[in-house]
């Protein structure tokens, strides 16, 4: 179990909650009111997936943006966001066998954390909705606070944060721009959750130990 990895960082988005749905519905909303139309399969691939709110709206307004306007349109896409989550009643939980997970990295002594590219007031959002203080130290929670370049940096921190070297931890992601920055950071030891049906895609990649669906076989 864990690859003998020391240390286990999960992404959150389509990792751990599988919202993808939900931030495309966001996005493509606020894409609409910059824009005039909505987001494309391949520019959710390349610019939205796994990638901070600040780029992903610099992206969309095709220049560089003042803290102010950034900030405007990320809380606006990730209210949007949150209103898709609390309507989707059935849905709103972690993924299948999260919890036990977390339970078994607490009794075998593995420090572990989340990187998400989640703003904090989505992460409080989550912290609160899903019991997260159970498992994880909130203070120890690596989100988009508008200071990481990319998801790298991201990686890099939460490996610092929990005390283990990156190279030696565990990350389990689900996209591919997560995946490549894992790997440009200095990790091989990558479990890709696959909840986007796309498991072929990230099957024998280097660095990818596995792909699973969900957590109902990491024992």
């Amino acid at each position: 179990m864990f690859h003998n990895c020391e240390g286990v960082i999960f992404d959150f988005n389509g990792t751990l909650f599988f919202d993808s749905d939900k931030h495309v519905l966001a996005w493509g909303r606020v894409a609409e009111e910059i824009r005039g139309y909505g987001i494309g399969e391949e520019e959710l691939q390349q610019h939205f997936y796994g990638v901070p709110n600040n780029r992903a709206i610099e992206y969309l307004l095709q220049r560089e943006c003042e803290e102010e306007e950034l900030n405007k349109y990320s809380e606006l896409k990730e209210a949007y966001y949150r209103d898709f989550c609390r309507a989707d009643k059935e849905r709103f939980h972690l993924v299948a066998g999260a919890n036990e997970l977390f339970d078994r990295l607490l009794e075998r002594k593995i420090p572990f954390t989340i990187a998400s590219a989640s703003i904090k007031r989505n992460i409080d959002f989550f912290v609160e909705s899903f019991d997260l203080k159970k498992w994880f130290d909130p203070d120890k929670i690596v989100y988009d606070d508008g200071s990481y370049e990319n998801k790298q940096k991201m990686f890099l921190h939460a490996a610092e944060v929990i005390g283990v070297p990156l190279d030696k931890c565990l990350i389990y992601e689900d996209s591919e721009s997560g995946i490549r920055d894992a790997y440009a950071a200095g990790c091989r030891n990558m479990i890709v959750i696959d909840s986007m049906n796309v498991a072929e895609k990230y099957r024998g990649r280097e660095g990818v130990l596995d792909v699973v669906k969900d957590f109902m076989q990491e024992k």
